[in-house]
């Protein structure tokens, strides 16, 4: 059991303490709950932005990587299309300048043009570097907006295109950190060699003087359902022809996703998976192949990708897919298959559990998306899980007119 405390300051802020005296160490893990679904559509790749922007200075620390160096600390921070995660673990006995350092940034960003200048260009050469230039880097620039029509996970956590980057001025920086950058819109996780008494007089010492804004009311449009197959074709500077294949599923919140979590592992989780097993090492139509899904918050994807074996065609490939999947779907996983994958599963998460960082992440993911229970509930609802629910739910999303697949050829 992941044991911890929670109180919430007047601002809104709200902390959660995990102590653990087994560890001289402690983390210090602050969630915005904002990503790039919250982005506007003709300003994307913002919160990547702030991402960076967050870094470089605020109003009593001109750099932010310094003085936590000084005192054994490390740092780092993730965007996602849902939220934005900074972190910091550094020795408990130190704790106070993790406090210092991300109370000084929520308060008071520095907002340097210099700052904002650099940042750009950081965030366009990854945009080129990973996006335009590597190989398959734009699949997922390419898949979104075909999969989704209305919701804003049609574009990328990088953002749309280059330009939004590019002609991002410092009054929309300034307005995207005042409308979600606040206690009111954040959550943070102590965990660590700390007390529940000690976290509540720093976090009032430090961030209570830091006031709230105004309430984000998270409003956006839902995907309608699919009612038919969705296929593009493009092609880049490849090695191999690759497919990819994606259904939409239900969301992270809901118990229906570790049904179909289980139902993505079930045909593509390593070497001993159906879609492996069959297409990689039997048939050899694949040089590598896998099924995972999105793990996002509104309903996301269960995604199956491989890159073929030369002389196979997407149309042959596509169909091999289907083919597995309509087993799947008339006669579900077999007892010991769906109780491997289980077992896998759960061994996943007991072993991220050792982590002081990843049970604090875990933490702030969980109080954020509403589901307390699952900080120490997931394994259960992992072994709930019968042959009959996997084969329902495999019947309910691999459906082809819920897929949209991607053919990609190389030159």
């Amino acid at each position: 059991m992941i044991h911890y405390e929670k109180f919430t300051l007047s601002n809104g802020l709200q902390v959660y303490v995990h102590p653990d005296d087994s560890t001289p160490q402690a983390a210090v893990n602050i969630l915005y709950n904002v990503g790039s679904r919250d982005e506007q559509e003709d300003k994307t790749g913002f919160a990547h932005l702030f991402e960076h922007l967050m870094f470089g200075g605020s109003g009593n620390i001109p750099n932010y990587d310094e003085p936590l160096q000084k005192v054994g600390g490390e740092n780092n921070a993730f965007t996602s299309p849902d939220i934005t995660n900074y972190y910091i673990t550094l020795p408990a006995a130190n704790l106070e300048t993790a406090f210092w350092l991300e109370s000084d940034r929520m308060m008071s960003l520095s907002f340097d043009p210099r700052v904002l200048d650099v940042q750009q260009k950081v965030v366009i050469e990854e945009f080129k570097q990973r996006y335009l230039n590597n190989p398959y880097g734009d699949v997922w620039m390419k898949l979104r907006p075909v999969a989704y029509e209305k919701h804003p996970y049609r574009w990328s956590t990088i953002g749309k295109e280059i330009s939004h980057i590019e002609e991002a001025t410092m009054d929309d920086v300034k307005r995207f950190f005042y409308k979600y950058y606040l206690p009111n819109n954040a959550i943070m996780v102590v965990a660590g060699n700390v007390t529940v008494d000690q976290v509540k007089a720093l976090s009032e010492k430090w961030f209570g003087p830091i006031p709230p804004g105004e309430k984000y009311v998270r409003n956006l449009p839902a995907e309608p359902e699919q009612t038919e197959k969705r296929k593009i074709e493009t092609s880049g500077e490849v090695p191999l022809n690759a497919l990819y294949k994606v259904y939409h599923m239900p969301p992270r919140t809901s118990d229906d996703y570790f049904t179909a979590d289980l139902a993505s592992d079930v045909l593509g989780r390593g070497d001993s998976s159906r879609i492996y097993s069959r297409l990689v090492k039997k048939e050899q139509m694949f040089n590598s192949l896998q099924a995972y899904v999105t793990g996002s918050v509104d309903p996301g994807l269960l995604v199956i990708s491989g890159k073929m074996n030369e002389g196979v065609s997407h149309e042959e490939a596509d169909a091999a897919l289907d083919a597995i999947a309509d087993e799947l779907k008339a006669d579900g996983p077999g007892e010991e298959e769906l109780q491997k994958v289980k077992n896998q599963a759960e061994s996943t998460i007991i072993y991220n559990d050792w982590e002081l960082l990843s049970r604090a992440m875990n933490i702030a993911f969980f109080a954020t998306i509403g589901r307390e229970d699952l900080i120490n509930s997931e394994p259960a609802k992992i072994r709930e899980q019968t042959v009959e629910g996997v084969q329902t739910m495999a019947k309910k999303i691999l459906r082809p007119e819920n897929s949209s697949v991607l053919y990609y050829h190389a030159k």
